[in-house]
């Protein structure tokens, strides 16, 4: 199932619009700007700037009339990324170290803190080997998000960086189900 998603050049939805259902590695060559959206279907991962980078925000159906009040971006919607369904199991490892080096654990479920469920302060690297997955910065699903796909992540500090910020840490992580969509 593809999402959809259509996106409008001023609040409210107003304004020229674009509609996708890909992934968009710069709205600017579809409109000036982009200040409202409706999600119809599906789930997306919205950016603050181009090319999937910056501060981002997690965005299933529903509509978002003003992207500053709901999302807290200094700035409009600059790219966004379409989040396939995932139908199956879902399994992540998360490391003490970069590299995948120290203390290791295995998740397969959501984890609303990770200091208290591992006694693990900080994830320097994972790899996510089944599903899709949201970190959140803070405990119990708050602060700033990163859409974590399948693959591995050496490093955590480099991601945090395209945020825009080399003191995130992440310390909680939740899965992208279907109910989402």
């Amino acid at each position: 199932m593809q999402g959809k998603i259509i996106f409008y050049e001023d609040k409210n939805f107003q304004g020229r619009s674009y509609e996708t259902s890909q992934d968009c590695p710069e709205l600017t060559s579809h409109l000036s700007r982009c200040n409202s959206c409706r999600v119809e279907s599906g789930c997306f991962m919205a950016y603050d700037r181009n090319n999937y980078m910056g501060n981002q925000y997690f965005m299933r159906r529903g509509e978002y009339p003003d992207y500053q009040r709901m999302m807290g971006f200094d700035d409009c919607i600059k790219s966004c990324r379409n989040i396939p369904m995932h139908r199956g199991n879902y399994k992540m490892r998360i490391y003490e170290r970069e590299n995948f080096g120290g203390q290791m654990h295995e998740l397969s479920d959501d984890c609303e803190s990770m200091t208290d469920r591992f006694r693990m302060n900080d994830m320097q690297s994972c790899n996510v080997m089944d599903g899709h997955w949201l970190m959140y910065e803070q405990p119990h699903f708050r602060g700033r998000q990163m859409y974590m796909r399948p693959g591995e992540y050496r490093n955590m500090k480099e991601l945090s960086m395209q945020m825009g910020s080399n003191t995130v840490r992440f310390n909680s992580m939740r899965r992208i189900l279907d109910s989402c969509y």
